[in-house]
């Protein structure tokens, strides 16, 4: 081969040489951050992040459920959450909002509400094809499921109200009004897509386990199951107990003598018997190992090994605060008032935190003493997205309940309707 065609042999090879090197290069910088992230899980939350709210339209409240049910669909493209004009955020509409585009739908109209606290319950199911929601028309409670393929709203039970299934599967945890349960105790499983309710846990079971218990601190007053809420893995599910109180039997859901609610149940569903119980109840929520709960003030339950107690250490304390653990158990996040922290009267934040201990950032601080003006206050609720790489809370500043959302660092930022 001449010297030419050796150059140009070269000549061509020095491109691939050269990306080669580069993809080496990248891949290289794939593995050091993932390191990092398996080192230190608070690395995408510790610069770089976006924190905005979730939509611009103005004049209303906007906020999702609760810390214990994602806003953001089961594939990341769909939010969903509780819209309203009233002072109190009492009565509103149903939103989900695209993504991708911004673009807002209203899924369902007209609905009543218990609180501004946790809007309508709404929360997806079947694996992001409907939105399940629960709405009070003339003192009378029912439980609705929205097909949003066609946007045909179905009311499936009434004198029900609703907790939190799974966004996976179609079940729905049901149960009587706490305040006034009537003959619905129990706790029942409804089936969105076909409608049929049976038993999972009756409240005879559980007085069988925990009579004494509750007749001490009901007074031997008649109780019933509340606030169910299921495990990841469907196997669980963990509630709290409820006796009406002095304003119960008048149906005055609004007051805060409506009914006395105590104590922490996990049920195991597949053995159809209590594993767990503790006399207090707090902010509980599920881990993704579907064993242990993460509880207020760092605490954390084994109720697979008898409820063993630890703690996460060297955090902060907020008083009062929701907490939720990302989805691959690595982080939690928490809201709560900055009292302690030498924060401004009525300074709120949410923080995140390395869930081993002693590791934390703080993503947004603000005042949470506005909002909607309802008897039970609005509160931000934090909790991840499916992914782990967004978390969504309520702000209550000024005139308006707004839902924001943290975005982290590497994490794209979608469109948001004005």
């Amino acid at each position: 081969m001449n010297s030419l065609a050796t150059l140009e042999v070269q000549s061509r090879r020095r491109p691939v040489a050269g990306l080669t090197a580069f993809l080496a290069a990248v891949c290289l910088l794939g593995l050091a951050n993932t390191r990092a992230a398996e080192t230190d899980p608070l690395a995408a939350w510790r610069a770089n992040v976006s924190v905005h709210p979730m939509t611009e339209v103005p004049g209303r409240h906007t906020l999702h459920t609760y810390y214990l049910t994602r806003p953001e669909s089961p594939d990341g493209s769909r939010v969903l959450f509780y819209v309203s004009k009233t002072a109190s955020g009492e009565h509103g509409d149903l939103v989900v909002l695209e993504r991708a585009t911004g673009k807002e739908t209203v899924i369902a109209r007209d609905i009543d509400t218990e609180d501004a606290h946790r809007g309508a319950c709404q929360q997806w199911i079947s694996g992001g094809k409907r939105v399940a929601y629960h709405d009070v028309k003339d003192g009378r409670w029912s439980v609705h499921v929205v097909d949003l393929d066609t946007l045909r709203d179905r009311k499936l039970v009434e004198d029900r109200q609703l907790c939190f299934g799974r966004a996976v599967d179609d079940i729905l945890p049901i149960y009587g009004c706490h305040w006034n349960p009537g003959e619905h105790r129990d706790l029942e499983f409804l089936d969105a897509a076909t409608g049929q309710i049976r038993t999972v846990v009756s409240i005879a079971d559980v007085e069988k386990h925990y009579g004494p218990w509750l007749a001490k601190q009901f007074g031997g007053r008649p109780t019933s199951i509340f606030f169910p809420n299921i495990s990841p893995d469907g196997q669980r599910v963990f509630f709290k107990m409820s006796a009406p109180g002095p304003q119960g039997a008048a149906n005055n859901y609004a007051s805060k003598e409506a009914s006395e609610r105590q104590g922490t149940v996990v049920y195991d569903l597949t053995n159809g018997k209590p594993v767990f119980m503790r006399e207090q109840w707090g902010h509980p929520a599920w881990h993704p190992d579907s064993r242990r709960l993460l509880e207020a003030s760092g605490q954390i339950f084994d109720t697979a090994a008898g409820g063993k107690l630890t703690r996460i250490p060297n955090i902060p304390k907020l008083p009062g605060d929701h907490p939720s653990v990302s989805p691959d158990g690595t982080l939690f996040v928490k809201d709560g008032p900055m009292t302690e922290m030498g924060g401004k009267p009525g300074e709120w934040c949410v923080m995140v935190g390395d869930i081993r201990g002693d590791h934390y950032t703080i993503l947004h601080r603000f005042n949470n003493t506005g909002g909607a003006k309802s008897w039970r206050v609005n509160h931000p609720h934090p909790i991840f997205s499916p992914d782990g790489k967004r978390i969504y809370f309520n702000v209550n500043e000024g005139q308006w309940t707004r839902l924001f959302v943290a975005d982290a660092a590497g994490s794209v930022s979608l469109a948001r309707a004005k």
